[in-house]
């Protein structure tokens, strides 16, 4: 470790004096000599660097997300191309000039950070052999030696032997304690950080080997720091604990403001979007109203939760608009409650014998419906009633020549079957037999 610190010897002097600043200020507050001056010096300097790597950082998290998006390509490429290695670099290359994207990026802000990793290093050692380094003269190395963080020297490690321990005035067993406690929680905020990228940030609806790649790096990158934490000094320990800190908490952030499509993180945006919405009556705010945008622009592209946003807002009766608003509707909401009545009001799917008896039965009522109109309409009104006399008359005078009687007259209109029934007209007398 020292060989490879000695490489960035030429950053020594910065990162030495920044932390000399820092202790300037915090030494008035707390005494020069205490850890409280130099812990916090130590803490300030990642702050600084890591305010530094945000820009770094926004580009990481781009990068990352591109090469999610391009693994399903990149896997159709290898395949396409399995015995042909060179053509397949070519591809890929293309592939990646084609997208923007540089593979290298994703780890900008851990290359960016180990030259200030390593000189903070090599200062810490420095300050354990008693040597000055960079700014840090004969006096504030003797303040640093003095300075302990819950009984531990900023320049003791897990190894040390207990006479190099006894030098720096602190025991063997608190420094064991101390710098154990703080490799545990070194490996667990970076696992934690690791996971929690895997669990709510990834779209678990495209299985790729990017996604086996990282889960196994949760795992072996706790172990790796866990196995150097014991040559690690307090200091270290300190600055490696506070920037592991530093990355989960910006990438809290970034998880819950900004999250990957497809992922549960973006599930949980768009409801508590969803809920300022209704709650409003409006989008609010910038980046609000461009999420809303962008996901309109997506039309039939649209994933899962973005699907399920829209149906939320056209529920609540409100419409997105291609400029990231929303406005109220009353007729999407009157669509989607009809909607929903109608598909609450659907009848029960019948068997096959009710149908056929139902059919059955609409046949029955037709027929009879139909013999009832073809049936004569008879007239409800009374003819007045002659004489014996006349009566007696008509019957002698017979029926007149070519004008069939009432009688044959009503059972013709009876008859359907196209046979007369009943008495026949007579013939007339000048016809020929």
């Amino acid at each position: 470790m020292d060989t490879i610190a000695s490489f960035f010897s030429f950053i020594t002097w910065p990162v030495s004096w920044v932390i000399v600043q820092f202790h300037k200020v915090y030494g008035a507050i707390f005494g020069p000599d205490t850890g409280w001056a130099w812990g916090l010096s130590i803490v300030s300097l990642v702050v600084l660097i890591r305010i530094c790597l945000i820009p770094l950082f926004v580009k990481q998290i781009k990068s990352t997300r591109n090469m999610q998006a391009l693994q399903p390509k990149m896997k159709a490429i290898q395949e396409r191309y399995k015995s042909d290695k060179q053509r397949q670099s070519e591809e890929m290359m293309k592939l990646y000039k084609e997208t923007g994207t540089n593979p290298l990026s994703s780890c900008l802000p851990i290359l960016a950070q180990s030259p200030f990793f390593f000189a903070l290093y090599h200062v810490l050692s420095n300050i354990a052999e008693g040597d000055e380094v960079g700014v840090i003269n004969r006096t504030l190395l003797e303040s640093a030696r003095e300075a302990h963080i819950f009984g531990a020297p900023l320049a003791a490690t897990f190894t040390d032997s207990a006479q190099h321990v006894a030098a720096l005035d602190a025991s063997l067993t608190s420094v064991r304690i101390v710098t154990a406690i703080m490799i545990i929680l070194m490996s667990a905020s970076q696992f934690y950080t690791q996971r929690q990228l895997m669990m709510k940030n990834v779209d678990l609806s495209v299985k790729t080997p990017y996604m086996q790649q990282q889960k196994m790096l949760m795992y072996i990158f706790p172990v790796i720091f866990a196995v150097m934490g014991i040559n690690f000094p307090v200091g270290v320990l300190v600055y490696w604990l506070t920037t592991n800190v530093w990355t989960m908490g910006q990438q809290m952030y970034v998880i819950s403001q900004n999250p990957t499509p497809g992922s549960k993180a973006q599930d949980s945006y768009l409801q508590r979007l969803l809920k300022s919405i209704t709650s409003h009556g409006e989008v609010r705010g910038r980046r609000r109203k461009g999420v809303v945008k962008a996901i309109v622009a997506k039309g039939s592209d649209r994933n899962e939760n973005e699907r399920r946003f829209f149906a939320g807002l056209s529920k609540a009766g409100f419409a997105a608009q291609a400029d990231g608003t929303v406005i109220k509707s009353d007729t999407v909401a009157a669509e989607a409650e009809g909607g929903a009545a109608a598909k609450r009001q659907q009848p029960k799917r019948q068997t096959k014998a009710k149908r056929q008896a139902s059919t059955s039965q609409q046949s029955t009522v037709k027929g009879t419906e139909e013999d009832t109109a073809e049936e004569p309409t008879t007239s409800l009104e009374k003819k007045p009633q002659g004489s014996a006399q006349d009566s007696a008359k008509e019957s002698a005078q017979g029926e007149k020549p070519g004008r069939p009687s009432r009688a044959n007259s009503g059972a013709s209109r009876q008859t359907k079957s196209g046979q007369r029934k009943g008495q026949q007209r007579p013939k007339h007398p000048s016809s020929k037999k």
